[in-house]
């Protein structure tokens, strides 16, 4: 059981970003519970897909606003209990190109966030921060403890982790009651499939779709600790309905894959390109602590996971296929900045 506080779980939540790949999966579940839910979203990067199956539900409010706007936010903010903050810009690739704009996004945006969160009295705020954060860990730290060093490697990765950081300062300063999650990689139905060159979920199910092979970065060895959506889902709930008070988890499953079992499980050819500067070889989370505090565990097995998407790989039959040319292109710049680092 994971340990609550009250009926802190109450009635009145607000989600930014609801209408996201994580986002939406977690309004579907806090409206399931019983809960009465506000979505704060862009759409820039959101979907109305994701959230539209709700619309004639009495106890959901979509709000369309930017977080980086204080004052068309502020106001959504009134008798929410808690609010899950997943608003944010993602991958790596435009963070490069675009550093500006992450930084509206995902520091400004964040701290007007917990500012309406202050003002407005709510009493638990949870925070989606990234596994980036580490970048890439010495051997000896893996797996990769909450304790282990922070080196963020590109613009994304800092802006969420400034992010946590002003997340914290808010609960240190204003009494806020913070928890934040550092997702390692996240899949399962629904993720993002935006013109966007990003997760290796998304550019491999649109080549399996077309008939194109499977572009493997390097040798195919890389592990990374990929955790399905539900589970996911199952960590924020726990966060949101627990007393832990600034503290920061890992959510990953503690069992890495590597990017060719990954392949083998799809099934199809591959291709390889070349290996990308500041990416690390594995990522791999040490989950003891959220499993001792907040009674989480992963229940979704990397086959089976894998075996769901496939369920649902129509949803990707319009994203982007990328090709080998088309991802040289589109991480140029990944090569330019990050390659003569140091």
């Amino acid at each position: 059981m994971y340990r609550q506080e009250g009926s802190d779980m109450g009635k009145n939540i607000l989600v930014t970003g609801g209408a996201g790949f994580i986002g939406g999966h977690l309004v579907d579940r806090l409206l399931n519970d019983g809960h009465t839910v506000s979505v704060i979203d862009n759409l820039s990067t959101g979907r109305m897909a994701n959230v539209e199956h709700h619309k004639d539900n009495p106890r959901f409010k979509l709000i369309k606003a930017d977080i980086a706007d204080f004052e068309q936010i502020q106001g959504c903010f009134k008798d929410k209990t808690i609010v899950f903050h997943l608003a944010a810009l993602a991958d790596i690739v435009p963070s490069i190109v675009n550093p500006r704009g992450y930084y509206a996004a995902n520091v400004l945006g964040t701290m007007n966030v917990l500012e309406a969160s202050r003002l407005k009295g709510v009493r638990k705020f949870v925070y989606t921060a990234s596994a980036s954060c580490y970048g890439i860990p010495s051997k000896e730290h893996y797996p990769i403890a909450e304790t282990a060093p922070i080196s963020t490697e590109y613009p994304y990765a800092l802006t969420k982790f400034l992010g946590e950081l002003t997340a914290f300062h808010w609960a240190r300063v204003y009494r806020i009651p913070v928890v934040s999650l550092r997702l390692f990689n996240v899949y399962g139905p629904r993720s993002r499939t935006s013109g966007t060159y990003g997760a290796v979920f998304g550019v491999f199910l649109s080549q399996k779709l077309n008939g194109k092979p499977y572009t493997v970065v390097g040798d195919g060895n890389q592990t990374r600790d990929f955790i399905y959506i539900s589970d996911v889902v199952e960590a924020f709930v726990a966060a949101g309905s627990s007393s832990v008070d600034q503290e920061a988890f890992n959510v990953g499953t503690g069992k890495p894959q590597s990017v060719n079992k990954l392949v083998a499980l799809l099934g199809g050819e591959k291709v390889h390109i070349p290996k990308r500067p500041g990416e690390p070889a594995c990522t791999w989370a040490d989950i003891r602590k959220i499993k001792s505090q907040l009674g989480w565990q992963p229940k979704v097995s990397f086959e089976e996971g894998v075996h769901k998407i496939l369920e649902h790989i129509d949803y990707w039959r319009e994203a982007p296929v990328w090709t080998p040319e088309s991802i040289q292109d589109a991480t140029k710049d990944w090569f330019k900045y990050l390659a003569t680092k140091g």
